[in-house]
């Protein structure tokens, strides 16, 4: 699923979307694991968006917890989730300093 250009950070495990950084698929997973769990996620949010309840976003989070993009994280050397955060308060500061405007407005939706 392409994510319309937006800023990746250089270790590859966000991406930035509406200001704030987003968690990215494992890339541990196997293309099958993660085709299933593609195919569930949609699943799950056609059936939220038709007003499936609690249920279904359970299941949305279910499938994006399989995708490694909520619940434990993926990596491995012990740095924490900073997903929700703003770049700009997270440790991935000077990073999205560095960044052009349009990188930047990239990621916020501006």
């Amino acid at each position: 699923m392409a994510r319309k250009d937006r800023p990746e950070t250089p270790d590859g495990r966000y991406f930035v979307a509406r200001g704030r950084l987003c968690r990215k698929t494992d890339p541990g997973l196997s293309d099958g694991d993660r085709r299933a769990a593609i195919k569930a996620l949609m699943q799950a949010r056609m059936a939220e968006r038709k007003g499936g309840g609690p249920e279904a976003r359970a299941a949305v989070l279910a499938a994006k917890t399989r995708l490694g993009e909520a619940g434990p994280v993926w990596w491995s050397d012990g740095t924490p989730d900073e997903a929700g955060c703003a770049p700009e308060d997270s440790t991935y500061a000077a990073w999205w300093a560095g960044l052009s405007e349009g990188q930047r407005r990239a990621g916020t939706g501006d």
